[in-house]
Formats: C-alpha cells, sequence, structure tokens
C-alpha cells in the first residue's frame, strides 16, 4: 500500500514539474528566435521618436531651390557619431523628455556594437520612407524666399518661368507625331491656350494676374505628363535645336525686314510735309513777281556780316536751322542766311520764308539749278556712284563743295546740314584762328564714342591709289557744322580735287556713296579740330548721346535716318527740334503737321 501511494506522489510531482518547466523552455527557445528582430524593431522607433523633427526640417530643405543651401549630410548614422548626436538635445525640453532621452541614449550606446552594415542599410531608407511620406509646408515659398534672401533682384522670374513652360509646351506639341496620345496633345494646346491668354503681355511679376497663376499647376501637370509620354531625350534634343534655329531665322528675318523699311521710311517725304510743300508752292505761283522778292539784299555778299549756309530740300528743315540759329544769336542783324535748294522745292522753300520774314536777319534763297557753277555732267557723275539711296547722289549733298564758286565774293562761312538745331551763339567761330587750314570741323577718330568713324570703314585702302596717298590711320571728321575758310579754299584749288577724286571713283570702287568719305580725301591734312562742344551728332540713331552733352552743345546733329521731322525720330530727342516749328502756323494745321 505504502509503494503504491509513494508512485502516486512521484507521478504527480512529475506532471507537476513538466507542466511549469515546459512552458518555460517553450517561451525561452521563441524569445531566443525574436530576439535580433526586436532588435532592429526596437532601434527603428528610437529613430523615429529621436531624429523625426530633424528629418522633417531637411525634407523641408530639399524642397527649395534656393542658392547657397546645401544637402544635408547623411552622417545620422555613423557608428562613430551615434553617440554624438544622440546627445545633442534641444534647450527647450522638459526633464521628462530629457531623461527618457538619456535612456534611449544608453540603450543605442549599448547597442552600437551589435548594429552591422546590414542594419543600417535597413534604417537608413527606413527614415527616408518617414521624411517622404510626411507631409510638410515649407516655412515660405520660393518666390518669398528669394525677396528676403535677395530683396534686389529682378522681379520678372515667375514670368520667365511662365514663358519657359510655354516654349517647353510647344516643344512637346511639334515632337509629337500626328494622331499619338490626342488626349495629351488637347490637354496641351488648352493649358497653353489659357496660359497665353492670362499671361498676355506681361514682361513683370506685377503685372501678372492671379488667374495667370492659378494656371501654372495644370500646366505643369500636363507637362509632367507629356514628359512620362516624350521621354526620348536625344529626340527632344535635336527638336530644340531645330526650333532654336528657326527661331533665330525668323528674328534676323524679322530684323532685316524693320531695317528695309526705316531705310524705305527715311528716303520717303511725309504726308504732312508734301502737303505743306503743295500749298506754299500754289501760294508762291499766285504772286506777283515784285512781291517774290526778300528784303536786306544789299546785304547778300557783304564780307562784313556772318554768312551761314544750308542745302536743303525740306522746308520745315530749312526753317529750323535759320530760326534757331537767328534766336540764339547776340547779334542776329549780323547775320546772312543762305538756303541753296533746287528748283523743286525754291518755290514752297521761298514762300514759306515770305510768310515767315526774319526782320532781324538777311535771308536768301537760292536754285542750284539756276547757277552756272556745276558741270554740264555732274548728275551723270553722281549717278555712278554706284548708291540706291538718292540721299547720297543728290546734287544738294556735294554742292557743298562749290561753296567757293556759288560765293565768290564771301571768305568765310559756316556751312550746316539742314538736320541740326542752334542752341547758342556762334558769333566766336568767326574769331577761330583757321591756322592756315580749310575747313574747321568736330573730330570722330576717338574709339568707344557713339560718333566714331573709322577711315578704313568707309574708304577702300586696299587700292594702291588710296592706299599710297592717304593713312587709314588719319582722323576723320563729321559734316553738319563746319566752319569754311573760303579763300583758303581757292588757294588750294580744293575744287579741282574733288573733280578729280570724283571721277576716279566712278572708274573703280574707292569709297562708299555719299559727301562724307569724299570730303575726307578732298579736305586731307586740311582740317582744324574744333572743340567737341560746338557739335554734338547722335540724335538721329541708337547712340545714347548723354543729355548733359546735348545741353552743353552749340549745334546738335540729328545725323543718321530717324530725322525729327519723320515719324521714326527718336522721342525723347524730338522737343529740341519741334520748339522750332511754329505749329500753329495755319498751312501747318490744315496739313496735319502737330508736335
Amino acid at each position: 500500500m505504502k509503494q503504491i501511494r509513494r508512485w502516486q506522489r512521484i507521478l504527480f510531482l512529475s506532471l507537476l514539474s513538466i507542466s511549469v518547466f515546459a512552458p518555460l523552455i517553450l517561451v525561452s527557445n521563441r524569445l531566443k528566435s525574436i530576439t535580433p528582430v526586436g532588435r532592429r524593431e526596437f532601434i527603428e522607433d528610437l529613430s523615429r521618436i529621436r531624429f523625426r523633427t530633424d528629418d522633417l526640417r531637411l525634407n523641408a530643405i530639399g524642397q527649395e531651390d534656393g542658392e547657397g543651401l546645401k544637402g544635408p549630410r547623411l552622417i545620422l548614422f555613423k557608428d562613430g557619431e551615434l553617440n554624438s548626436l544622440v546627445k545633442d538635445n534641444s534647450s527647450d525640453e522638459s526633464d521628462a523628455g530629457n531623461n527618457h532621452k538619456n535612456r534611449e541614449e544608453q540603450v543605442i550606446v549599448a547597442q552600437k556594437v551589435t548594429v552591422g552594415s546590414d542594419e543600417k542599410d535597413q534604417l537608413l531608407p527606413t527614415v527616408n520612407q518617414l521624411a517622404n511620406k510626411t507631409d510638410f509646408n515649407p516655412p515660405f515659398s520660393k518666390g518669398e524666399k528669394n525677396t528676403r534672401v535677395e530683396p534686389d533682384r529682378a522681379t520678372d522670374v515667375k514670368t520667365k518661368e511662365i514663358r519657359d513652360k510655354l516654349i517647353q509646351a510647344k516643344a512637346y506639341l511639334n515632337f509629337a507625331p500626328p494622331g499619338s496620345n490626342a488626349q495629351l496633345v488637347k490637354e496641351l494646346r488648352a493649358r497653353m491656350k489659357e496660359l497665353e491668354r492670362s499671361v498676355g503681355d506681361a514682361t513683370k511679376d506685377k503685372d501678372l494676374s492671379k488667374g495667370a497663376l492659378r494656371r501654372v499647376k495644370p500646366m505643369e501637370n500636363a507637362l509632367y505628363k507629356a514628359s512620362r509620354v516624350f521621354n526620348n531625350c536625344p529626340a527632344i534634343a535635336t527638336k530644340l535645336r531645330a526650333m532654336n534655329y528657326n527661331s533665330e531665322e525668323q528674328v534676323q528675318a524679322q530684323k532685316n525686314q524693320a531695317a528695309y523699311l526705316m531705310q524705305l521710311a527715311a528716303r520717303t517725304t511725309p504726308k504732312g510735309l508734301h502737303c505743306l510743300s503743295m500749298r506754299l508752292t500754289s501760294e508762291y505761283f499766285s504772286l506777283e513777281p515784285e512781291k517774290r522778292q526778300m528784303p536786306n539784299q544789299q546785304n547778300y555778299y557783304d564780307p562784313s556780316f556772318n554768312h551761314y549756309v544750308v542745302f536743303s530740300d525740306n522746308v520745315l528743315a530749312s526753317s529750323v536751322v535759320v530760326n534757331s540759329t537767328i534766336s540764339s544769336s547776340k547779334e542776329p542783324k549780323r547775320i546772312v542766311f543762305h538756303v541753296v535748294t533746287d528748283s523743286l522745292n525754291y518755290p514752297s522753300i521761298s514762300m514759306w520764308f515770305l510768310l515767315n520774314i526774319q526782320s532781324r536777319a538777311t535771308i536768301q534763297i537760292l536754285n542750284i539749278d539756276d547757277m552756272d557753277v556745276l558741270p554740264s555732267d555732274y548728275d551723270q557723275l553722281l549717278m555712278k556712284q554706284n548708291s540706291n539711296d538718292p540721299r547720297f547722289i543728290s546734287t544738294l549733298n556735294h554742292a557743298r563743295f562749290y561753296l567757293p564758286d556759288i560765293f565768290p565774293g564771301l571768305n568765310k562761312m559756316v556751312l550746316f546740314d539742314h538736320d541740326v538745331v542752334v542752341q547758342r551763339d556762334l558769333s566766336r567761330l568767326w574769331s577761330i584762328d583757321m591756322k592756315g587750314k580749310v575747313i574747321g570741323a568736330v573730330e570722330t577718330c576717338l574709339p568707344g564714342e557713339s560718333s566714331y568713324r573709322s577711315m578704313s570703314r568707309f574708304i577702300n585702302f586696299s587700292d594702291t591709289w588710296v592706299a599710297g596717298k592717304f593713312s587709314a590711320r588719319a582722323c576723320t571728321w563729321a559734316f553738319g557744322m563746319n566752319l569754311v575758310d573760303l579763300e583758303e579754299w581757292r588757294r588750294r584749288k580744293l575744287t579741282s580735287t574733288y573733280i578729280r577724286y570724283l571721277n576716279l571713283g566712278t572708274k573703280r570702287p574707292l569709297w562708299k556713296a555719299g559727301s562724307l568719305p569724299i570730303g575726307w580725301l578732298t579736305f586731307y591734312r586740311q582740317t582744324l579740330a574744333l572743340d567737341k562742344r560746338w557739335h554734338v551728332m547722335g540724335l538721329g540713331r541708337e547712340s545714347g548721346v548723354r543729355e548733359v552733352d546735348i545741353e552743353k552743345a552749340a549745334v546738335i546733329h540729328y545725323d543718321g535716318i530717324m530725322k525729327p521731322w519723320m515719324d521714326i525720330g527718336k522721342e525723347k530727342y524730338k522737343r529740341y527740334w519741334n520748339i522750332h516749328v511754329p505749329y500753329h502756323h495755319t498751312y501747318l494745321q490744315q496739313c496735319n503737321l502737330h508736335a
């Protein structure tokens, strides 16, 4: 009996021990199998807790394109620096937070030895995925950031970006073959049309409407879709180069057309001036012959007066030269002004000055066609100058080389072009010592100035005769306002020199058409340099002449094709010319001539 009870007790204790130790053994085996995984999950949890704020900050920086910002350095997972990085606590955290982070530091330091390269590779994408999945708004937009960092930056950044997106959309449309992805093509065209309509002619960001800014995002989405469909980069680059080439060709064609139209406009007579000339001509022939005479004719060839001459076929231009000279003079009664024109414009110019007689000065109107000073074949010689521009081969343009013959009784004159305005008294010109020179002029041989002209640009120095007789480095000068010593001119027989050179120029190309190049050769080493303040040029072209130089100048010159009486004239310079035009005159108002 006792033996049975003992075996029962042993069996009971055995079952009890099995029920106690079997679960412990199973649990311990289970714990051994999950320890490495648990360790990684634990470290990942710590990474989320400790580095969440830093990752968000780096993600925000990555969303900005500001200059000077460096990309985040991925040093968070280096074994040697984990301890120092974890210990970087912010000063405003609570004590409980600090204690919690201290515990985290201890765990990471303890686990630092066991974390291998494989585990770090798993840790890095986990943190990056967390940063990419986090929705975070940057503290300010790109435009606002530019305003803070660079307040002086141009305000057309957004406008240029929109223009670039439109160009990109056009490139995709040109690249897309017909019928390919029709829905995307329709969407691109629709977005382009909306954006172009919203932007309009805006050139600055302040001119952009809110609607234009709202339509940028849909355009970006459409471009993104197109980039996914048309992803052949070499083909797109080829297409862009072709578009760039075509655009350059179109721009050059437009420039050539604009230059041609400008030259054509310069050769034509404005409608208002033609109307004025016709009315004055009609009025002139209705006068009695005795009423066509100008007063003070006894002063015409008196050398004791100050004589000025202008060659012109333009009524208003010659009027401005005369009026500005007289109004600027301290002694207008000593002025004798000679206006030389042709037979076509002689009636209109004569009538104008008869209607607007200057009682303070003497004015003479001359017809070059009635003078027996030009050679009989002069017109044929000028026609051989190989120029399609009638201004360069006109008789009035070259008649200046016959000044001693036109005014045989005079010794000194001031020669004007008809596109000048006089702003100062010119009486001091008559006291200048010419030092044996024939013509006084402002030089134009200083490189860098807007008036610079070189001899080699207008004269053919490849010709042996030209190269042997003249120097390409000789200083050039300008017509427009010139002091002329007629006595020295006659003594040196420069008119004969001019005719000889003109005949040589008809046989072979020696210079460009016009009176300036042949004038440089005719008066070679016979020119006296005048102070630049006597004559400022560049008001009839894109010269960039300074306003302070214009205000100080005695004579301003509208050289170039942008004459002040034409629509193509530069508006900012017209006011100097307009103040000498009597726009209140009945004929000017009837011909619709206004300032």
